[in-house]
């Protein structure tokens, strides 16, 4: 039930200061170094997550549509369904090792560099 008291003693209902220099993030997050590492983030993701998502949508289009394709045995009790499902928890395996290699060998030391220079200035 709500009452109609003021606020206890030292509270307001303003919103806390924001740190009081946000000017070096702001010119890190326009500097062209920063630019390049997004950069070299999305080149490398945004495909990646495309061709992903594609092959899915393909794995379920083709499951709801080609009943007799995916249902084509290849050996013993292992039909093509099968085989298209284990593909996509080995690319999504494949992807993250991918993706880490990268970030170590391409993003991180850009992001190093980048948090080694902001760090100096603060």
């Amino acid at each position: 039930m709500a009452t109609a008291s003021p606020p206890p003693e030292g509270k307001s209902d303003q919103v806390p200061d924001t740190p009081s220099d946000t000017t070096p993030y702001r010119e890190t997050q326009e500097s062209a170094e920063f630019a390049d590492l997004r950069r070299t983030h999305r080149t490398f993701a945004f495909p990646l997550t495309i061709a992903f998502i594609s092959w899915y949508l393909l794995y379920v289009m083709l499951s709801n549509y080609a009943g007799g394709f995916m249902g084509t045995k290849l050996f013993g009790n292992i039909n093509v369904a099968l085989v298209f499902g284990l593909g996509q928890f080995l690319t999504t395996f494949l992807i993250a090792f991918w993706y880490s290699r990268h970030a170590v060998a391409k993003l991180d030391p850009k992001a190093d560099a980048i948090r080694t220079r902001l760090e100096g200035d603060a």
